[in-house]
């Protein structure tokens, strides 16, 4: 195995203003690569080390959904269900047009959630999410908060286009409406304790904090990072588990994830986290049309949009050595999550650098088939 090539590939990021980053390859249940580089601060004086630990950010949708899917798999939640039988709130919706709203002619679906085809938006500071802040005196509960998004109009007709959104924050709710516990308690019963994540949820707590990579903003035109506080603007309040983008965790907890995943929903211990049908519907692609062509924008070449993740399906025109059905996703701070079932294959990079588009760019598919080179697949 040919480790030099990524690991002489990661060791140059620094000087293209990633600080530091970690990478990890598993495959068939073993750890055949890890590789941890530079630092935390911009002073170069404090290594980055296993026992980091960094903000998922949208990362974290990766567990969001595969928890949407499990209770699918159970029969308790379907796919066209409407989202209003969960959350009420929702049957009655509003679509922006021109410069005023008309009732929704289309119901929004799990799916659409799922898909990010609902017509939600990101917009942190919707007038409905600040109301809910200022009247909880910033202490709502994540199922107040989305009941709350539930009040702004769509921005479409839900199932007509892609934008990325609040959609699986919402799906954090159907969660707990679903198991009838608070979204981290279901991620704890269902996901981390049985895969042995010892450091991942939404609680920032003392030894997280204290164990934080350094975090940075990305400057494109100089190729440099510089260091800002290390909040995550997604985690609202204290009582929010942000479904989209709320979890910490370390690269070591997060591989464990993946791992499973890779090999079938199987992890090396034998806990059963979705079967392959589950898997095979989960990276089955969902767009099309105007859809197809809003997710085209994201440059994120040979791959289409599934539920909750990409998938890539075409290789001929994207330069991807790994296989078709080879999905994941990444997040806001530059993690990159890959799960490949056919070789039973998963890796997992983490840097700590916001709004570093070169990451996604660049950095992604480059590693993605590095790592393929390096393993002779």
């Amino acid at each position: 195995m040919k480790k030099e090539i990524l690991i002489d590939y990661l060791n140059s990021l620094e000087k293209c203003g990633i600080p530091g980053c970690d990478c990890v390859v598993y495959h068939n249940h073993k750890p055949v690569f890890r590789h941890i580089t530079g630092y935390t601060d911009t002073a170069s004086k404090k290594p980055l080390m296993q026992t980091n630990t960094y903000w998922l950010y949208s990362a974290t949708k990766l567990i969001t959904c595969t928890a949407v899917m499990q209770l699918v798999e159970q029969g308790r939640i379907g796919l066209d269900d409407p989202v209003y039988q969960y959350l009420p709130e929702f049957e009655t919706m509003k679509v922006k047009e021109g410069s005023g709203v008309r009732p929704a002619k289309n119901v929004m679906t799990i799916r659409h959630l799922l898909s990010m085809q609902s017509g939600l938006n990101y917009n942190l500071e919707a007038p409905s999410i600040l109301k809910i802040l200022e009247a909880s005196e910033y202490e709502a509960t994540t199922r107040q908060l989305v009941a709350a998004l539930a009040n702004e109009p769509l921005d479409f007709e839900p199932g007509t286009r892609f934008q990325y959104s609040f959609s699986h924050d919402v799906l954090g709710a159907v969660i707990e409406v679903v198991s009838g516990q608070r979204l981290g308690k279901y991620f704890d019963e269902h996901l981390f304790t049985p895969l042995g994540m010892k450091n991942t949820g939404f609680e920032l707590t003392p030894e997280r904090k204290a164990n934080l990579a350094g975090q940075f903003e990305y400057h494109m035109e100089s190729k440099t990072s510089t260091p800002v506080p290390g909040e995550n603007r997604f985690v609202l309040f204290k009582n929010y588990e942000s479904g989209g983008a709320g979890l910490i965790s370390t690269v070591d907890d997060f591989i464990l994830f993946l791992d499973a995943m890779c090999n079938e929903g199987l992890s090396a211990d034998g806990y059963r986290v979705l079967s392959m049908d589950a898997i095979n519907l989960m990276r089955q692609d969902q767009l099309k049309g105007e859809s197809k062509k809003d997710f085209d924008a994201w440059c994120r070449h040979g791959y289409s949009y599934a539920l909750g993740v990409r998938t890539l399906i075409e290789r001929k025109n994207s330069g991807a050595r790994s296989p078709l059905g080879e999905f994941g996703w990444d997040g806001a701070a530059g993690a990159f999550a890959l799960i490949d079932t056919e070789n039973h294959l998963a890796l997992f990079y983490a840097q700590h650098v916001l709004n570093c588009g070169y990451a996604y760019d660049v950095i992604h598919p480059k590693i993605r088939d590095l790592t393929y080179e390096m393993m002779g697949l």
